[in-house]
């Protein structure tokens, strides 16, 4: 806080810190002063925000989730939906609680320092950053895909649907495309939020549009009866549904509301009521996607049961059916929205790629230039950073080592949502919080084994590509502390974390999922578990002082508007 010497009050007033200067901005008030390190601009509101979630989690994804569901669960993939929905709603409820009292840019790389220290931050960040470094040219791979027929030269020879190769040509236009969309997020973020809202509410509208029309043409309740019966796989075909039929990792697009806290109007208020509507809306979608698939499934089509389902339309299974149906309007509009779908995802995940970015740089992970914000207001350094990266990304790497690298990097992070929630429930018991997770312990409990399971199901050769990419982050870390040596590194903050990696590989490693088999079904999820709850005990035990904890998030240069009340 200052005080106004004319009115002799106080004013909320936030700091900026620039050099050895302290510098006043008074609220609304803007500061065109280049390459200072400028507050973020507080523009997102709730439907903003709301839509920044729904945008990462109504990707590509939705043109072949109902038939990758199906397949593994029958008509009970309904139920998979289900469970996944509630399942990543308790964990996004625990980042609701913890951005709501840390409001701040790039939170997955951020809100660990506040809890635990600036050696599990730059672990957590650093993974969360690689994944969302390939993130933008994977989607735009895709959305070029689909646009095969209008660019042919854009793709290699042995180039096949599932199998994207592409020409130098294609790179370039990759790459062209990339740059758009930094330039669209380097406007500010109240321009992003406009034309990711506009983007939104057709990726919203649209797989409803497909799904009425699909039942209203045709729809034969017997399909959920006969053929096996609802379940023909158990309850294990639902769980295998809800983890390799990939209804899970269809909802963890959440994660970019909480790198866009920093920016969000009121955000003890809005970030808690954008995820539950932002999930809630994408699971009634995918309900509704999931139901009039199976409904418009003909005899024919499941003559060889439900593992034996294929398509061959480009658009995906949905258009196939479409076009079995002579609704080839129907056609047009899902490959147009295979289109725009990957293309918003691809802009989502660009700007919050910058945020995160900006958090690493305020962590010490990277250079303090990255922190940097342009006069509108944007971590520009960070964005061009990260369209540098993507550059190199897709001209070194294959499409399918890029979507391994993404899914395994961006997993392991979620698990900082309930391990800061309990850390913070005793570094600031007493501070005022709008939304408070009831059963803390158990929920944020369930979450944290939710988000280890989360890991473990990506796979054993996803992880072997998780584990790389964080030895490397490592070195780097170090690297960057080789002045100050194991003085400047918060390692107890970080004791939890070795032996959680260690146990997540070792059951990966001879568990069911692209592991040795030798560890039975349930059993490898039940060591887990209970792993996992002995860690988070001790992960809390091990966080950081609350006079620590005081002065870093006073000096925070992402808080809250008004600045945040005393912690107690």
């Amino acid at each position: 806080m200052f005080t106004d010497s004319k009115h002799g009050a106080r004013l909320p007033y936030s700091v900026v810190l620039c050099g050895s200067e302290r510098v006043p901005t008074v609220p609304g008030t803007r500061w065109f002063v280049w390459g200072l390190r400028l507050q973020l601009e507080r523009s997102i509101g709730l439907i903003g925000l709301t839509f920044v979630a729904v945008g990462g989690v109504l990707g590509s994804g939705w043109l072949f989730a109902p038939l990758l569901a199906a397949e593994q669960a029958g008509p009970a993939a309904v139920l998979a939906w289900v469970i996944g929905a509630f399942a990543v709603l308790l964990l996004a409820m625990t980042f609701a609680e913890v951005t709501a009292i840390l409001p701040v840019a790039g939170g997955l790389a951020r809100i660990p320092y506040f809890s635990h220290g600036n050696v599990v931050a730059a672990i957590m960040g650093w993974t969360a950053w690689i994944g969302y470094a390939v993130m933008a040219p994977i989607e735009v791979s895709i959305m070029l895909n689909y646009l095969g027929p209008q660019f042919p030269w854009a793709f290699g020879a042995n180039s096949t649907r599932d199998a994207i190769v592409l020409s130098p040509y294609g790179v370039g236009l990759v790459v062209l495309m990339m740059a758009v969309m930094t330039v669209i997020n380097a406007f500010g973020v109240a321009f992003f939020a406009r034309v990711n809202t506009s983007l939104t509410w057709f990726k919203i509208v649209l797989p409803i549009v497909v799904g009425v029309i699909l039942i209203a043409s045709r729809f034969d309740a017997s399909n959920f009866s006969d053929h096996g019966g609802f379940a023909p796989f158990g309850l294990s075909g639902v769980f295998a549904a809800v983890t390799t039929g990939g209804v899970v990792f269809a909802f963890i697009g959440f994660r970019h509301a909480i790198d866009m806290a920093g920016e969000t109007k009121n955000p003890q208020v809005t970030i808690p009521i954008a995820l539950v509507l932002a999930l809630t809306i994408c699971a009634a979608i995918y309900l509704l996607l999931q139901v009039a698939f199976i409904g418009a499934l003909d005899k024919q089509e499941l003559a060889n049961g439900w593992k034996g389902i294929t398509f061959s339309h480009d658009g995906g299974p949905l258009a196939a059916i479409a076009q079995t149906l002579a609704l080839l309007w129907l056609v047009s509009v899902i490959v147009g929205g295979a289109i725009i779908s990957p293309f918003g995802s691809a802009l989502v995940a660009t700007g919050s790629n910058g945020r995160l970015v900006m958090a690493l740089a305020n962590n010490g992970f990277f250079g303090a230039t990255l922190k940097k914000l342009s006069p509108r207001g944007v971590p520009l350094y960070a964005l061009l950073l990260n369209l540098a990266v993507g550059t190199v990304a897709v001209i070194a790497l294959p499409f399918h080592q890029l979507v391994a690298l993404n899914s395994s990097a961006i997993t392991l992070s979620l698990a900082s949502g309930p391990l800061a929630l309990l850390a913070l429930r005793r570094l600031a018991p007493n501070q005022e919080r709008w939304f408070r997770l009831p059963a803390a312990p158990v929920l944020a409990g369930l979450a944290f084994i939710f988000a280890t399971l989360i890991v473990y199901w990506s796979g054993w050769d996803t992880l072997q590509s998780l584990g790389l990419a964080m030895g490397v982050g490592v070195v780097f870390f170090v690297w960057r502390h080789r002045s100050t040596g194991l003085q400047g590194l918060e390692l107890r903050g970080a004791g939890w974390l070795l032996p959680y990696i260690a146990a997540i590989g070792l059951v990966s490693a001879f568990g069911q999922f692209e592991g040795s088999g030798d560890i039975p079904l349930g059993w490898d999820m039940a060591i887990l578990a209970a792993v996992s709850v002995m860690l988070l005990v001790f992960a809390v035990r091990v966080r950081i002082s609350r006079e620590k904890f005081r002065q870093r998030h006073h000096m925070s240069l992402a808080t809250a508007d008004p600045p945040p009340q005393d912690i107690q």
